[in-house]
């Protein structure tokens, strides 16, 4: 039975030829590969289609499974060389947009004052990071009301950890403002003027604990010791007898530093008197005049004779003097 269409008219056999012939070489610039431009493409063009290369469908080589494809891809990227910069573009800094994060420009918005911002991973991290420190450092939050330590003047859960870690005083913040009297800090001159304590006492960390801070007059200078001024009251009368015997030695060690300063003003009056009378001595010693005299002179008297005497360049005065 014939397949052709009637009205076509039938290829001669060398139409049919060169049909075929066209249709193959079609179909190998579909499937060859594509020719490299530059010196020499021409020649390997030429050698690019050999005779029943161009018309093979080979199977491709693959990766075995999803994983080593993966691993490839991985390799691949890994081996092509970085980009090279433009020198043209001039001096420009290269940022990783995947770690920025907006800080909305240092201004507090609506959500940070509500507390209603979702937090984000960074200050989550953060605060557990803060948390497991005053954990470390025994400043565990009040999480069992029961148990948690109160201030011991309002009752509040919310203590200074400071105060109660080194002076062992449940004290909140607000109430060491409300009691200065009590929760204040005295340095170590004050304690040693005021409540008329020794260095020895002062370093004695379990009869005075103290809270070492950077001196502020200059950062080369010792730290200062800081001691609680509830603390330095019991110790200094618990020593002295109560308020008393405390204002007792206070006013004898004052009218001690009253006499010591009087002694010591006499002392300077009698040394500046003796300087001022040795310097009186030696001002009428060089007050006196000394007589320098000029050569003998001879002069006739009323006799009839002649005397001779000296006159003083200085001051004038003669005197009568033999010549032998």
């Amino acid at each position: 039975m014939s397949t052709a269409n009637p009205g076509v008219p039938a290829l001669t056999p060398s139409q049919a030829r060169l049909a075929a012939l066209n249709r193959l070489k079609a179909k190998d610039r579909l499937t060859a590969p594509t020719a490299p431009t530059g010196p020499g493409s021409s020649r390997d063009g030429a050698n690019a289609h050999r005779p029943g290369q161009g018309y093979v469908n080979k199977p491709v080589a693959g990766p075995s499974s999803s994983r080593n494809a993966l691993a490839e891809q991985s390799q691949d990227k890994a081996g092509e060389a970085p980009l090279r910069r433009d020198p043209g573009l001039g001096k420009y800094f290269e940022y990783d947009l995947s770690k920025l994060h907006n800080s909305r420009g240092g201004f507090l918005t609506e959500d940070d004052l509500n507390g209603e911002r979702i937090k984000s991973v960074i200050e989550v991290a953060r605060e557990k990071q803060r948390e497991k420190q005053l954990i470390r450092e025994g400043e565990e939050p009040a999480i069992h009301p029961e148990t948690s330590p109160r201030c011991k003047e309002c009752k509040s859960l919310e203590i200074d950890h400071q105060f109660l870690k080194v002076f062992g005083t449940r004290v909140c913040k607000k109430c060491k403002e409300k009691f200065p009297e009590k929760y204040s800090l005295l340095t170590k001159t004050e304690c040693k003027e005021d409540y008329l304590l020794t260095d020895p006492e002062l370093k004695d960390e379990d009869l005075l604990p103290h809270l070492l801070r950077a001196n502020p007059h200059a950062s080369t200078y010792s730290n200062m010791m800081l001691f609680l001024r509830e603390q330095v009251e019991k110790v200094a009368l618990d020593k002295w007898g109560g308020e008393e015997g405390l204002d007792k030695e206070w006013e004898r060690r004052e009218a001690y530093k009253k006499r010591k300063r009087e002694a010591k003003f006499e002392q300077g009056l009698r040394d500046l008197r003796k300087r001022t009378r040795n310097n009186l001595y030696q001002r009428r010693q060089e007050a006196e005049h000394v007589h320098h005299f000029e050569d003998v002179r001879e002069e006739a008297d009323d006799e009839g004779g002649t005397r001779s005497f000296q006159r003083c360049f200085g001051c004038g005065a003669e005197q009568q003097v033999e010549v032998w």
